[in-house]
């Protein structure tokens, strides 16, 4: 499977001069599937899992040299460690604290070997370090497949290079622009997780990718013992279906559960936004920039991290969705809205961890809100998200003119058209606005 954080990986391999690579990101978004399919362009690779090996860990007991630790690993695993030749790999290393304080002194002792950690718990293991190798460790960042990734595994690459090179000088001819919508459905409906796009693809059994979602949740919810000994799990799962039914709106803290203060489905929500499975739109005035600098961060809403969990936990039902038309399935659970955000976080610059805003301005008689507000090449640009083909637009007019900027985003069914100063997108296309390769008119 062809993973767009393909190209990093290549790039950091290349690099005369290179840190240790960390991968972070939620589980089963396909960290581990990447770092193989990197290790194939090597001699060798190394691999150690620290949660299926534990008895590794007692290399990094000792001193922290890498040098001693490599011929431990070499003469355990039986693979040679040699810089050039070999990639090293630490799966789990948040199972293995040692090893996370180590891994500044392979860049400092040993920086012509490849070395690459990853885990699905490890922003846990992170809080808990005192310093962590500034400087000598680049964190990369993954997410579930964006829709460009799912065409590219579901129809081949012909389709997938068109989606990705769509501009807004011209629209998308009529056939591909409906074949797109239509792939959009099923991409909404099964999500972007590796495992479940590979079960599509082998399988095109709908009924099965929505067991496998299910099967998911439940491991994701049993993981959820392990984010912290103060939040029990039962809190957890709770604040994690909240986040999908309270998508679309302002996220309140006293609509989790009436059994929960404040404070514990703050604390739940802090972990589940630790463990990426949950982002925040936060909400700004939006001035200038940066707009992380005019946020309200006691303001905000919630995505979960991929559109199949999200709709799976709501609970939709498979039967409606497979015969509602687009217009009707975005509406259900404010999926189109979490479907936009969901691929501009996932097609954006792995290098860093991304910041999503909104806009919402409160008066007793003009309400309105702007669904996402970006930065794009030095410009602030607005974005409104309707499901439907059709959509009053006085909020993001409103906006506009309060903010004298010449241009805003709507994305919907349609295809790509200008009408003034309102450039309409079709919804599958939302990852682009994330590429500062893409031009947006004046």
């Amino acid at each position: 499977m062809v993973r767009n954080i393909d190209i990093y990986l290549r790039q950091w391999k290349a690099a005369e001069r290179r840190n240790v690579l960390l991968v972070r990101g939620a589980r089963q978004v396909g960290k581990t599937y990447s770092v193989r399919e990197l290790g194939r362009s090597f001699k060798n690779l190394v691999e150690i899992n620290f949660e299926e090996r534990p008895e590794t860990r007692a290399f990094f007991d000792g001193p922290l040299t890498p040098g001693p630790i490599c011929e431990k690993l070499a003469g355990f695993t039986g693979v040679p460690i040699r810089p050039g030749e070999t990639l090293l790999f630490f799966d789990e290393v948040q199972a293995c604290p040692n090893c996370l304080r180590g891994l500044r002194f392979f860049k400092e002792k040993l920086p012509s070997l490849h070395v690459v950690a990853a885990g699905s718990l490890l922003e846990f293991a992170l809080a808990g370090l005192a310093s962590f190798g500034v400087g000598r460790i680049t964190s990369i960042f993954m997410h579930p497949l964006t829709f460009g990734e799912f065409v590219r595994a579901v129809e081949g690459d012909a389709l997938a290079d068109m989606l990705a090179g769509l501009t807004c000088d011209r629209p998308v001819e009529s056939p591909f622009h409906h074949r797109f919508l239509d792939l959009f459905r099923t991409y909404l409906i099964i999500g972007g997780l590796p495992e479940v796009v590979t079960r599509y693809v082998e399988t095109r059994d709908f009924l099965s990718c929505q067991a496998l979602l299910s099967s998911l949740i439940a491991a994701f919810e049993d993981d959820f013992a392990k984010y912290a000994q103060r939040t029990p799990s039962a809190r957890l799962s709770e604040t994690f279906r909240s986040a999908a039914i309270q998508a679309g709106r302002k996220f309140v803290y006293s609509a989790v559960s009436a059994n929960f203060s404040h404070r514990e489905s703050k604390t739940a929500l802090e972990l589940l936004e630790k463990a990426s499975l949950v982002h925040r739109v936060t909400h700004t005035s939006a001035q200038g920039i940066p707009l992380g600098a005019q946020a309200n961060t006691a303001r905000f809403k919630v995505l979960v991290f991929d559109a199949g969990i999200h709709q799976r936990l709501l609970d939709l039902n498979l039967s409606d969705h497979l015969v509602a038309n687009m217009a009707s399935l975005v509406n259900r659970g404010s999926l189109a809205e979490t479907a936009a955000g969901l691929q501009i976080v996932g097609s954006s610059p792995p290098l860093s961890r991304p910041s999503l805003y909104y806009w919402h301005r409160e008066a007793r008689a003009s309400n309105a809100e702007v669904d996402y507000v970006l930065q794009h090449n030095g410009r602030i640009v607005p974005v409104e998200v309707k499901a439907g083909g059709k959509g009053a637009m006085k909020s993001m007019h409103l906006f506009l003119q309060e903010h004298k900027l010449p241009l805003g985003i709507r994305l919907s069914q349609e295809n790509f058209s200008r009408c003034g100063a309102v450039m309409s997108m079709p919804l599958y296309a939302a990852g682009r606005l994330a590429d500062s390769g893409f031009n947006l008119p004046v």
